[in-house]
């Protein structure tokens, strides 16, 4: 963007009817989606390139973001997976030598419409208070009625089915073909730092796209599945929920994230529902009700599953709850091999107090290679 088009004005209306004025930053464009925020001080290129931000617009609630750049090597998906970026101080310069480019440069290659200027913890209040909505940002069209009618066609965010959409398209191998450590990963939306910590601990993946056949993924011969994160709505994932009945079956070790704790649920009979606003951030507090030990959290998620369904199941077993709302954040089958969690153990960016939940999954699987 040259400078004359880095004062240019932008807008953003949320779906209640508020309308703020700002600054056009990185491409000059129109984008819609869920409005939801991230409380993180760091690590917004990760942010940025999480597919479970799929079809979402993200208030960044820290100050000043891009001022440290953008780096190859930090992203968690092939691209950018936000619609949008609404920022109080989005930085074009930036101080860190490592960097590859400015964030400025790098929404301009990635085709991501921002809006600058916004009072962002202002607007994280209204959205904590009023719930999640969508809405529309541009810095090409200014005429409020126009754009109030492009976002009254914006679908709600409960109901969509995008994990699929994120998935890959081409099933891939990573790792030692050697290893005795055989995982096979749905997913949904995975993020590569997951992966990463799957390799770090000597297992062999083979990731599937999402509507992969329980059948196709046994012909892989894993000894573990890895159900990912992901974005939208769980309960219209009617496939998804079939393959995990199917995994469940077969009585193999099997962990999920995210959306795959969702999944989980459904797969028992356990509803999910739509939160106020989600958790979204580096710092939710967490309890091990197992140990009773607490974790500092990295969580990404719209969608919970029902406690009082959970409460009543006979065959699950809470593990970890949230210390600010009492939700639901862990589950295990009392009959099965099999848990979850809702926030994200890989927590790039974010503390590493719950990667300890790798190694609980790579010995479940060693011990059921020696029974």
């Amino acid at each position: 963007m040259s400078a004359p088009e880095m004062n240019k004005p932008a807008i953003l209306i949320l779906e209640d009817g508020n309308v703020f004025k700002g600054k056009a930053f990185g491409k000059i464009g129109t984008a819609t989606g869920e409005l939801c925020f991230n409380t993180g001080m760091t690590g917004y290129q990760e942010v940025f390139t999480d597919p479970s931000y799929y079809g979402q617009i993200v208030i960044m609630n820290n100050v000043h973001v891009g001022n440290y750049g953008v780096k190859a090597e930090d992203v968690e998906s092939t691209s950018v997976k936000v619609k949008g970026v609404i920022g109080k101080n989005l930085e074009e310069q930036y101080s860190r030598f490592q960097a590859d480019n400015s964030l400025q440069k790098y929404f301009e290659e990635q085709n991501i419409v921002a809006i600058d200027g916004i009072d962002t913890r202002a607007l994280v209040a209204h959205v904590r208070t009023q719930g999640a909505m969508n809405c529309i940002i541009s810095s090409e069209i200014f005429d409020e009625k126009e754009l109030k009618k492009m976002l009254s066609a914006v679908p709600s965010m409960a109901g969509l089915e995008l994990a699929s959409v994120v998935s890959t398209k081409h099933n891939y191998e990573l790792g030692n073909p050697e290893s005795d450590i055989r995982v096979a990963v749905l997913d949904y939306g995975v993020k590569q730092n997951i992966l990463n910590c799957l390799l770090e601990r000597g297992a062999y993946l083979k990731v599937f796209n999402a509507k992969t056949t329980f059948e196709e993924l046994e012909e892989f011969k894993p000894n573990g599945y890895f159900i990912s994160n992901g974005p939208g709505d769980p309960e219209p994932m009617d496939y998804a929920v079939t393959t995990i009945k199917q995994i469940l079956k077969a009585n193999k070790p099997f962990f999920g994230i995210c959306l795959g704790q969702q999944l989980l649920a459904l797969a028992n009979d356990i509803p999910t529902f739509k939160m106020h606003h989600g958790h979204r951030g580096l710092n939710h507090p967490v309890k091990n009700v197992i140990t009773g030990k607490c974790e500092i959290t990295t969580q990404n998620h719209g969608f919970g599953v029902n406690p009082d369904a959970v409460k009543k199941a006979k065959n699950i077993e809470i593990t970890h709850v949230n210390l600010n709302d009492d939700s639901i954040e862990g589950i295990r089958l009392k009959d099965k091999p099999a848990f979850s969690v809702q926030y994200h153990p890989e927590a790039t960016p974010g503390p590493h107090d719950s990667r300890y939940l790798f190694d609980d999954f790579i010995s479940m699987i060693t011990k059921s290679n020696t029974n």
